[in-house]
């Protein structure tokens, strides 16, 4: 891609760290100045320096998504800001791993909070901007969505919930001319990776490399992915060439998911 997306407007959630943060990385590269949202007000500061090196605008919302003052925050910064938008991408929340029976209540309803009903809300407030510019969505979901896990069980409901809406909301993209589509990283090198395998070694009474390299060698993979294995596919579904792709969820997870879809 050749800067397919300059001057292009998008807002990215969780873009201060991870998957996001590439993701920001790889639109402001293509042209996009952004709008990047977290709870962190350091971490979006860092992220917002990094990014300055591409000499596209670069703006910051610090607000907690598991609101709705929270998310509308975002789209009050946008309105201050940029005033429309072409590219929404919905990245935020990760969902605590563990046994079933020693999930307390709150943690369930944390894991839907952020990444589940930020993404509604969000999805609602700023839909009227992405279809006045014909824009596009992508929801970055995960692979549990397709894969329940006895020891994930909060992020598999959170994911499979999220994965019905991304289809239904491409149902609705179809009329109004936006697209919506969805991504599944698989095991991606983050900081949350460290903390779900962390979990795991703790479990297993082993070490996280250990606990790795047992669901690598489980998997089949060649390697563990990295954030711009995401960040490449989620920009080029923003772009003109990917438009007549709609309503569809790819997993970037080196194989790892078994089954037909």
């Amino acid at each position: 891609m050749a800067q397919q997306l300059v001057n292009k407007i998008a807002v990215v959630t969780g873009g201060s760290r991870g998957i996001g943060k590439a993701i920001a990385h790889r639109l402001a590269r293509e042209g996009c100045d952004l709008l990047l949202v977290a709870q962190t007000q350091s971490n979006l500061e860092t992220a917002a320096a990094e990014l300055s090196a591409t000499g596209r605008r670069i703006e910051i919302c610090t607000t907690d998504l598991r609101t709705l003052d929270g998310c509308e925050a975002v789209s009050n910064s946008l309105d201050s800001t940029y005033s429309h938008l072409d590219i929404l991408i919905n990245c935020a929340g990760a969902t605590k791993g563990g046994l079933f029976l020693e999930t307390a209540d709150d943690l369930w309803q944390d894991g839907f909070a952020l990444k589940f009903y930020s993404a509604v809300r969000l999805s609602r407030l700023l839909w009227p901007k992405l279809r006045e510019r014909r824009g596009s969505v992508v929801n970055v979901i995960g692979g549990f969505a397709r894969t329940p896990d006895p020891d994930f069980m909060i992020g598999g409901a959170v994911n499979a919930a999220f994965a019905n809406f991304s289809k239904a909301l491409a149902g609705l993209g179809l009329r109004d001319d936006v697209n919506v589509n969805a991504i599944h990283p698989g095991i991606t090198v983050t900081d949350r990776m460290q903390e779900l395998f962390e979990g795991r070694a703790e479990r297993a009474n082993t070490t996280v490399e250990d606990a790795v390299k047992e669901t690598m060698d489980k998997d089949g993979i060649r390697r563990l992915g990295q954030p711009e294995d995401v960040a490449e596919l989620a920009c080029f579904l923003c772009t003109p060439q990917a438009r007549h792709i709609q309503g569809t969820a790819i997993s970037v997870d080196g194989g790892s998911t078994s089954g037909v879809y």
